[in-house]
């Protein structure tokens, strides 16, 4: 009784059995494709986080754009304001001492 070799294995055990063809392509250049795509998709990455980034430094900035407008705003009211009431202290003092020390009177020669 001479049994075959595919009675033996069956068909579904006779892949595991047989040798692998080896891969006529370096796997270097498989390696430095898989280095490009990853770096590609990390820049779009970044490139997308930013945008969000710049969006929200843009409207930071922009708070403090109109923060500081308002402050010099408010700053140049107050040196308005400071100077009016340095003309007043000076017209106040002038009217003081002309009250307290009276104007000499020069004898006539």
């Amino acid at each position: 009784m001479c049994m075959n070799s595919s009675e033996l294995f069956p068909r579904r055990l006779m892949h595991c059995y047989r040798r692998r063809r080896q891969s006529t392509r370096p796997k270097v250049h498989i390696h430095l494709l898989h280095r490009r795509r990853t770096a590609r998709r990390e820049l779009s990455k970044q490139k997308r986080t930013n945008g969000v980034v710049k969006t929200e430094m843009e409207i930071k900035n922009l708070k403090l754009y109109m923060e500081n407008q308002s402050i010099i705003e408010e700053n140049e009211k107050l040196r308005q304001t400071a100077l009016l009431l340095h003309q007043e202290n000076k017209a106040l003092m002038t009217e003081l001492q002309n009250k307290l020390i009276p104007p000499k009177i020069t004898a006539p020669n």
